[in-house]
């Protein structure tokens, strides 16, 4: 499956490469939101909540209402993540709030899956240079993804692999890091991280993992679902 992914910054829509330089800009919402209604999952992140610069919540909010979104940036109190589920949201994103003095949180990811369900979860997993980073990426902690996969199975739906030293390169994402991710977990397994084209997608839905397409989808390298509709 392919999941869009918006990144919300400045009450616009961008494309950070390695969540640092902004690459990408644009200010219709509408649009893209219309684009991309079509698909059945939609990634919805606030990236000024994640970097503790403000928030988008009213555009959050309103797209929560609109498209089938799993929802996440800065997302750390059961109220912050109820409220968007209550709106809307099929599920929220949660990372940084699961890490807690560079370890894996287990109480709190069984907090969150008790009070708002493990289907409804989706547990980020942001590596750089193999290791998880939290708070917008800017905080490196010395956890593997698969061991944070191990401890928190049994609290979440999905788990969602972003693998920053890639982010918007458009280079591909590293298979043998998702073969061995996907052997982790008989989670759904949600990837991200320069996918650059359909094959690589196909390649990753055959190996049983699910894509989070941002920059390919934006620059028409990756042709979008209501595009084939109005060919057909």
């Amino acid at each position: 499956m392919l999941i869009p992914s918006i990144d919300l910054m400045g009450g616009k829509i961008v494309q950070l490469v390695q969540g640092e330089r902004k690459a990408l800009e644009f200010a219709d919402l509408e649009e893209w939101a219309r684009r991309f209604a079509p698909y059945p999952l939609v990634q919805l992140v606030d990236l000024d909540r994640a970097l503790g610069h403000g928030n988008n919540r009213t555009l959050v909010e309103n797209l929560v209402r609109r498209l089938p979104c799993q929802v996440g940036g800065g997302l750390r109190s059961l109220e912050a993540a109820r409220h968007l589920l209550e709106l809307g949201a099929r599920r929220v994103i949660l990372g940084s709030v699961l890490i807690k003095n560079g370890q894996v949180d287990r109480a709190a990811a069984a907090h969150f899956a008790e009070c708002l369900g493990p289907e409804k979860l989706t547990f980020a997993l942001d590596a750089k240079q193999g290791q998880v980073a939290i708070k917008g990426w800017r905080e490196q902690t010395q956890i593997l993804p698969e061991e944070m996969m191990r401890a928190l199975e049994p609290y979440c739906r999905a788990f969602l692999y972003t693998h920053i030293d890639g982010e918007g390169l458009l280079e591909g994402i590293p298979f043998e890091v998702v073969l061995r991710l996907r052997q982790a977990t008989s989670r759904q397994l949600i990837v991200a991280g320069g996918i650059a084209t359909r094959a690589e997608v196909d390649r990753l839905e055959a190996i049983g993992a699910d894509a989070v397409v941002g920059m390919a989808l934006y620059l028409g390298r990756i042709e979008l679902a209501s595009q084939k509709a109005e060919e057909r």
